[in-house]
């Protein structure tokens, strides 16, 4: 049971970590859009993504896929900038009904990306003579989604307090949130490793 609370709180501490806010960012940008009342798509949106970084995380544990970490270092805000720009643009548009199938597959596909930054941490922790690395792996992926909880519950109460408080319309909420991350995520890009190359 100890070795449950170890890999569930290193993912829960990993997203949580403020010198390493990327993942942070990357789920206020998925969840711009949205209120409380739109609970269910959140919730499948946030799982959607788990699932995503999941199976990168086993795909490069146990050695099926290996991708430079400066590559992925330089994709991860690339993600964070295409999700804040979609909304960006599409902030207080009729088309917010947009298919859920649609931003289903981007956003497991972006969660792979994700997955593939935790990877190399997660490979360091994990002893190397592990015989049985899928369950500290899920214990892992546990710890993150409680964490991605925990920071989704705190955009929506923000959102809510805004929209309610300080009447803020929807539309002022995904534009103003989304140049901020776009602002925050900008200097991210351009200073990445693989320019430097």
């Amino acid at each position: 049971m100890s070795e449950f609370w170890l890999y569930f709180k290193l993912g829960l501490n990993h997203v949580l970590d403020i010198h390493a806010y990327d993942h942070v960012l990357y789920l206020i940008a998925l969840m711009v859009p949205y209120a409380f009342k739109d609970w269910k798509r959140v919730l499948l949106l946030v799982s959607l993504f788990t699932v995503g970084h999941t199976l990168a995380l086993m795909l490069s544990v146990y050695g099926v896929v290996y991708i430079n970490p400066s590559l992925v270092e330089f994709l991860i805000p690339i993600t964070i900038l295409t999700t804040a720009g979609f909304h960006l643009f599409t902030a207080g548009k009729s088309g917010k009904k947009e298919s859920i199938s649609f931003v289903a597959i981007i956003t497991v596909f972006f969660g792979i990306i994700h997955g593939l930054g935790f990877s190399n941490y997660f490979k360091t922790i994990l002893p190397g003579n592990a015989s049985d690395k899928l369950l500290p792996l899920l214990e892992f992926a546990l710890g993150i989604e409680a964490a991605q909880l925990v920071v989704v519950f705190i955009v929506l109460i923000l959102a809510y307090v805004v929209q309610t408080f300080f009447r803020f319309s929807k539309r002022d909420w995904a534009l103003v949130m989304s140049a901020f991350i776009i602002g925050v995520v900008l200097p991210m890009i351009i200073e990445s490793e693989i320019w430097n190359r």
